[in-house]
Formats: structure tokens, sequence, C-alpha cells
């Protein structure tokens, strides 16, 4: 199992930005797909983006164009760099890892909050 670790998140004002980090264990974090989700209050979690060991990117529709996931492996994290947030985006948000032998993200962080003000 992989251990995750979100951190980053805050109180921010509509069309701020804020900066997510997920540092994960192991010595083969370069062969990690690592996800972020999130979960609004009295809303299901919810996928918003993920990057493949290849580094292939994916997004959600209502985040698509503001948001972007990145890694650095050499740090065993990722990043989600939040731009033009909006209350919708209020959420905790989850950092999740998925091993290149597994079929879903089965290692998930504890969620930091984020909280976007009008």
């Amino acid at each position: 199992q992989v251990h995750v670790v979100e951190s980053g998140g805050g109180l921010v004002q509509a069309g701020g930005s804020l900066r997510l980090s997920c540092a994960a264990s192991g010595r083969t974090f370069s062969t990690y797909s690592m996800g972020w989700f999130r979960q609004a209050p009295g809303k299901e979690r919810e996928f918003v983006a993920s990057i493949s060991w290849t580094r292939l990117t994916y997004y959600s529709d209502s985040v698509k164009g503001r948001f972007t996931i990145s890694r650095d492996n050499a740090k065993n994290t990722v990043y989600l760099q939040m731009n033009s947030l909006q209350p919708e985006d209020t959420a905790v948000y989850y950092c999740a890892a998925k091993l290149r032998s597994e079929a879903a993200f089965s290692s998930w962080g504890q969620g930091t909050q984020v909280t976007v003000s009008s």
C-alpha cells in the first residue's frame, strides 16, 4: 500500500489560485498513476484530474482549462495547480495512487479542505 499525504488547501477568494501537493511513499513512484478527487458537502466524491506514469493527463470537464496536474518523480510528489477558483470548487480534495498492477485507485490520502469564498 502506498501512503499519500495532501497539503496546500486553504481559504481563497473567487478568482484566486491555490496549489495542492501530494507526497507519496514508495521507491517506484514514477510508475504510479496519480489522481485528484474532491467531495463537496452533501455530494459524492468526484474525479478531478489524473496523471499517468507516462504523464498523460485527464481532467473533468468542470476543471479543464483552470486546473493543471503535474508530477515531480524526483520528489515523489504530484501537484494540482488550481486557477480561477469558484465557490463551486469548494470541497475536500483527495489524492490517490494507482499502481500499474491495479485497475483502480487504491491508496487514498486524508484530504485537504479547499474553500472558495464569493
